[in-house]
């Protein structure tokens, strides 16, 4: 049986399209993009077009996108800035973030430079707006509300809107990590409010070791990384050339293929869970499977038994990848903090499996890896 790869929310393969664009900055337009001759003024213009490209998309100015290294240091950026530029001194997040999220938020709380508090989660898992606006209404500091847009282990949607809506009622800055959702939903930034919104390439078929922040106009903030002029003084550091014009490219042909792709991708989603339910006694759906949900993402829970104790390491043997949670904890035994967070750390004898798909899976991909499950529980 060849490889099924049915981790997409970890990374996505990079579309050969996209390479054949990245291709000559990695050969003859090698030229330093701080240089002032032609070599530097090709590649600083290649990355100005994609800056353009991307902020069009998102309905935004190219003054508002800046390039970074992906995600993590996307958010590593906005909540630095917030507390330390926007006089943000509370932090409301919730316990289902990405680590790059809650590791850094942890640290503000733990270096005393900013309360933190979580917001309570529904029962099937989504952020209680009406618990956020209690929190910020009790609050007596400026907030920091950071809330990811589609939760990357169980698929979760928040409602940007009414979120951005509360933080402007209550003068909070918003920033919400959108790394599973931008190349895979349009987004309209100009009618958002929101002051800090993050991308990473390689979640849709682009190259790995590439992101983008975008910082509303409105607000002013200082670099996080110092050194040099780069990213109109905004972010040190020799730009990532190909990583930029790949990055602009790949979101170029997912917003071209939104509608195609996504039909297709939640139709894969739909099919699995059905034949899951059909095969399987006593398993369960993580997050709100058939509601507000990614459409990418499939969280299922196998009763824990001597056979799907080593479900993940036994489905790695026979050429399938999936994950038990995020790429972060993925062949890992314990079970992940989101899984822990919506069952209140009871979440029982259960092996959960994250399922993701992309444009390039099959609906004869899902009949194999069910039939190998069956073998396998």
């Amino acid at each position: 049986m060849s490889r099924i790869y049915f981790d997409n929310a970890a990374t996505t393969s990079l579309d050969p399209e996209v390479l054949d664009v990245m291709m000559p900055f990695l050969t003859e337009k090698f030229g330093n993009p701080s240089s002032v001759y032609s070599y530097g003024r090709e590649t600083k213009m290649a990355i100005e077009n994609a800056r353009k490209t991307v902020a069009k998309i998102l309905n935004t100015t190219p003054g508002e996108i800046f390039f970074t290294s992906g995600g993590t240091e996307s958010t590593n950026t906005a909540i630095h800035a917030a507390i330390r530029d926007l006089g943000c001194k509370h932090i409301i997040t919730s316990p289902l973030e990405h680590h790059a999220t809650l590791h850094t938020v942890e640290y503000m709380a733990h270096s005393g430079q900013a309360k933190l508090s979580f917001v309570k989660l529904t029962d099937k898992g989504h952020i209680d707006l009406n618990h956020l606006q209690e929190l910020l209404k009790g609050s007596d500091e400026r907030c920091l509300v950071t809330l990811m847009h589609a939760n990357n282990e169980i698929g979760n949607l928040l409602d940007i809107k009414a979120t951005g809506e509360l933080c402007r009622k209550y003068d909070a800055i918003f920033h919400s990590d959108t790394v599973q959702t931008v190349g895979h939903y349009p987004f309209d930034l100009k009618n958002l409010y929101i002051h800090f919104l993050n991308g990473a390439a390689h979640k849709f078929h682009g190259p790995k070791g590439v992101g983008i922040l975008y910082v509303n106009e409105n607000i002013r903030i200082k670099p996080y990384i110092n050194g040099g002029s780069q990213e109109r003084n905004m972010r040190a550091g020799t730009e990532n050339l190909y990583g930029i014009v790949g990055f602009a490219k790949a979101l170029e042909n997912a917003t071209a293929r939104y509608e195609q792709d996504s039909t297709h991708i939640k139709g894969l989603k739909m099919y699995m869970a059905e034949q899951l339910t059909a095969n399987f006694a006593g398993i369960t759906f993580n997050g709100d499977t058939f509601g507000n949900s990614l459409y990418t993402v499939l969280n299922v829970s196998f009763p824990m038994t001597d056979k799907s104790d080593m479900l993940l390491f036994n489905l790695d043997m026979t050429g399938i990848c999936v994950s038990g949670g995020s790429a972060c904890t993925s062949g890992a035994n314990s079970l992940s903090h989101v899984i822990r967070a919506i069952y209140n750390d009871k979440p029982g004898d259960v092996v959960p499996i994250r399922f993701s798909f992309c444009r390039h899976n099959t609906k004869e991909e899902v009949d194999a890896v069910i039939e190998k499950l069956k073998e396998l529980v």
